[in-house]
């Protein structure tokens, strides 16, 4: 069977594959009003043989959240409590900020829907549900004409009895339910409904866009399976996903970091922040492989909403190639968050007539218009440089407008490496930058110098790595119990639960698995905790964490286990790839000209290197330009970059 991994973006959907050991990858145009249309594009252009295995990183869960357009939902949570989705928690994004609007609930006021029960916080059934209150509130939600239902009683992850009663009695409504004991069984009643919402919101559209994909893949080859990325960096089935699509907010990018951790450690570098710039946005993330590899967080807040499922710990900037530039009210130039996206796109394509990156960059001669994706989209220098002029304003040529606007983007860039770095105890003079995307190795030795950042490596197809990831992921499942006990008590049961549960799942889809347990710990007394693997060594390991993140720390308090976790694992097949042996070489046999590039306020001539001609060894210093199919990789004058055994671009930053 065939394995072809599709990623979806906004601009591009990439489609990777292995052949005789090597990864081919492919662009197609994404079609945003189906994205089906882009995934099936790829797959004929492949030509894939009768049996496929489709591994999907989608966007539609994310797009949902973002344009609110997800569907109409009833939430049913313990009497008293049914605003509690509304209000939230008192921090604000924005604390001085007194006129920003109140975060937008997604359940409408007249949707939220209370019933008369009590579970006690050690989970003691106080009150049970009253069998003719609850057939009134299956009449009153099926009258309301809602899409699918969130169900969160009151600490139902103590004790789920009531919970599972009011489930049965709505599941009579043939409505999608989520309920918060299966997707979310945790403490802290906002963040679990919140999550348990969003589940429900997004449901209906996602299952019919799986359910839909994959009938068109079943279709057209004889035997076929889709799988989806989910947010942790791990493999789902598209049945679960559909179930539970929650967990595929962060899908796309989830892959990049995959990619960027697998190739950046087979590379030799185990400390990476990973740099992926698309045509929409800017990924980034941090991994220490000393401090237990991918960081994984369950407090993650996407489009203003807070989510507690696993995700990888990634933060995105509205910044990337398609982001438009601006002059505000006051004549500041602004670049981003909004994007042109593949319709119209960058001015350049054709069609757009609002400057972006994209255009800013072909302005400063940093792409080719002729060999931009392998010479399949031409690009229209002529046509960019006429709506740059219009657009510049007041500033005195095209080449300082386009200059002005990589400035403004990477600034953005540089402030999200800050926050995965610098404010999580991180010093970036310590890692590696590993860049991807389509724009990332054309800002990487920029936010490097910016940041002081010794290194970037752009690994092999750049332009394509969260497909790369999504191929070599392995499939994952998560699991998690609020216990709230002392770090001596006996969690032996709990967790054997757990990984029962897990090993069944498991089963059902023919998969055998490894577990990993881990546990969220903290200081009695705190409000939040701390993940570190369970083990003899975990108070040693909590201490140094909250050292780090916090800047203190205290041996002597008492230590609480929040959270027991299970993380379910069915690895995929190993790829090591063969390292090819170090010539001395200067490049020159993979030159292909000169041309003019904008460094430091003035054009340069600057040599263009063909990605595929560079051989294992080769080293030259900048300035200069390494094109290949997917990216190219701007190098400024006096760093130096040489190419390794895997054919990875290694920079040293001067």
């Amino acid at each position: 069977m065939m394995l072809v991994a599709i990623d979806t973006g906004g601009t591009f959907t990439d489609c990777v594959y292995l052949r005789d050991g090597k990864f081919v990858v492919l662009k197609v145009f994404s079609t945003p009003q189906d994205p089906a249309m882009a995934v099936l594009n790829g797959l004929r252009q492949i030509a894939a043989g009768p049996e496929v295995m489709v591994r999907h990183g989608t966007t539609v869960a994310t797009n949902t959240m973002l344009e609110r357009k997800g569907a109409r939902v009833a939430f049913v949570t313990t009497k008293g409590f049914e605003d509690t989705i509304a209000i939230g928690r008192q921090a604000r994004p924005k604390l001085y900020d007194w006129f920003q609007p109140a975060p937008e609930c997604l359940v409408r006021e007249g949707l939220r829907f209370g019933i008369t029960e009590r579970t006690s916080a050690e989970g003691d059934v106080v009150r049970e549900v009253d069998a003719t209150e609850l057939d009134e509130l299956v009449s009153v939600i099926q009258k309301a004409d809602v899409d699918a239902v969130a169900i969160s009683l009151l600490f139902s992850f103590a004790n789920s009895k009531n919970e599972r009663e009011v489930a049965a009695a709505l599941a009579r409504l043939g409505l999608p339910l989520s309920i918060s004991h299966r997707i979310l069984p945790e403490f802290r009643e906002y963040e679990r409904a919140s999550t348990v919402v969003v589940n429900a919101y997004l449901a209906p559209k996602m299952g019919t866009y799986l359910a839909s994909l994959a009938q068109s893949v079943e279709s057209e080859y004889e035997r076929s399976r889709l799988e989806v990325m989910q947010s942790s960096g791990g493999i789902i089935s598209a049945k679960l996903a559909a179930a539970e699509p929650v967990r595929t907010v962060l899908s796309g990018p989830a892959g990049g970091v995959i990619g960027a951790y697998k190739l950046a450690t087979l590379a030799g570098f185990d400390r990476i922040i990973g740099f992926d710039m698309g045509g929409t946005s800017t990924d980034v993330c941090l991994v220490d492989v000393s401090a237990g590899g991918l960081h994984i967080s369950n407090e993650s807040v996407v489009s203003g909403i807070p989510i507690g499922v696993p995700m990888l710990d990634i933060h995105t900037a509205g910044a990337g190639g398609g982001s438009i530039a601006r002059f505000d009210a006051g004549g500041m130039l602004r670049v981003g968050p909004e994007s042109a996206g593949s319709m119209p796109g960058p001015i350049c394509f054709g069609r757009g007539e609002q400057p972006t990156v994209t255009d800013a960059n072909l302005a400063l001669g940093r792409l080719d218009t002729e060999r931009f994706l392998g010479g399949s989209v031409r690009l229209d220098y002529e046509r960019m440089m006429q709506w740059m002029e219009k657009a510049k304003g007041s500033i005195a040529t095209v080449e300082d407008f386009a200059a002005g606007i990589l400035q403004v983007i990477e600034t953005s860039m540089a402030k999200a490496i800050r926050v995965i770095s610098v404010e999580r105890g991180y010093d970036p003079r310590d890692f590696t930058l590993v860049a991807f995307g389509g724009g990332g190795p054309l800002h990487a030795c920029s936010l490097a110098h910016v940041l002081r950042v010794p290194r970037v490596l752009v690994p092999a197809l750049p332009g394509a790595l969260s497909a790369v990831g999504i191929l070599l992921a392995d499939t994952m499942r998560e699991y998690s119990r609020t216990v709230m006990l002392p770090i001596d008590a006996s969690f032996e049961g709990v967790f054997a639960e757990l990984e029962e549960l897990g090993a069944e799942e498991f089963r059902v889809e023919n998969l055998t698995g490894q577990s990993f347990r881990s546990v969220d710990l903290r200081y009695r007394g705190q409000g939040y905790e701390l993940n570190v693997p369970f083990g003899p060594e975990m108070a040693v390991q909590f201490h140094d964490l909250h050292q780090r993140r916090y800047g203190f720390g205290n041996e002597t308090r008492a230590l609480e286990v929040v959270n027991v976790r299970v993380r379910m694992v069915s690895a995929a097949e190993a790829f090591e790839p063969v390292a090819q042996p170090l010539q001395e070489g200067d490049g020159m046999h993979a030159l292909t000209g000169t041309r003019p590039v904008y460094f430091d306020g003035a054009f340069q001539e600057t040599r263009v290197y063909d990605r595929e001609l560079l051989r294992p060894g080769d080293t030259f210093a900048g300035p200069a330009i390494v094109s290949e199919y997917s990216s190219a990789t701007i190098l400024p004058p006096g760093d130096v970059l040489r190419v390794d055994g895997m054919s990875n671009l290694v920079i040293e930053v001067h």
